[in-house]
């Protein structure tokens, strides 16, 4: 991922995902969010590499809020989208549409090892510039009993997260996980290859107005 910083302020996340602005927010990082209003649960990858596959859904998020924002306002600053999947026996998971679908990730999940990528796309608003970007950890869930993971499913925290599960939360409650790479990729933004690029949007909103 080759980034450019510095970046131009603000920088509007194009994602409602809450473990999103928690990560950039305990990073110290200023944004506002402006989701995108693309329902990628509804799309399909096709004959396509996850690694590509993810990194279309970050552009396409970002491309929609830069078309919304030039459209408002024309536009200032620079839009980070992003997209997470996981990637098990040659199988793409995304988000679960449905209880049943979240539990038949999770047993596949089980026992097992798979891969975690986040596709991250920064667009420029003021030039139309953009960066895209993939970035990968190896997660290996142990063995979760059946009435656990119905118990988990039943109550609804698999929404929105991709392979059903996230990882801070599981390892919270205490399930057998083990992630080599960046903990953040798997939550939705790879924040370790991210820091470079956040470090100028930080120091600019540290550094008094003139």
């Amino acid at each position: 991922m080759k980034l450019a910083p510095p970046a131009e302020q603000p920088l509007w996340l194009a994602s409602r995902s809450q473990r999103r602005r928690h990560l950039l927010e305990a990073a110290g990082v200023p944004f506002h969010a402006l989701p995108a209003r693309i329902d990628d649960g509804t799309l399909r990858s096709g004959p396509v590499r996850p690694e590509y596959w993810v990194a279309a859904l970050a552009y396409l998020k970002a491309r929609w809020v830069v078309d919304a924002l030039t459209e408002s306002t024309g536009g200032a600053g620079t839009v980070l989208g992003a997209d997470t999947l996981c990637v098990h026996e040659g199988r793409i998971l995304g988000q679960p549409g449905a209880a049943a679908s979240a539990r038949d990730m999770l047993v596949h999940l089980r026992d097992a090892t798979h891969v975690t990528m986040t596709g991250v796309c920064l667009i420029s608003l003021a030039d139309g510039r953009r960066w895209l970007g993939v970035d990968r950890a190896r997660v290996r869930i142990g063995h979760v009993g059946d009435d656990e993971l119905d118990a988990y499913v039943t109550s609804g925290q698999w929404r929105g997260k991709a392979g059903a599960y996230n990882l801070a939360d599981r390892i919270d409650a205490g399930w057998p996980i083990d992630c080599e790479g960046d903990p953040a990729t798997v939550m939705g933004l790879p924040m370790r290859r991210l820091e470079p690029w956040f470090s100028p949007l930080r120091q600019a909103r540290e550094e008094p107005s003139s």
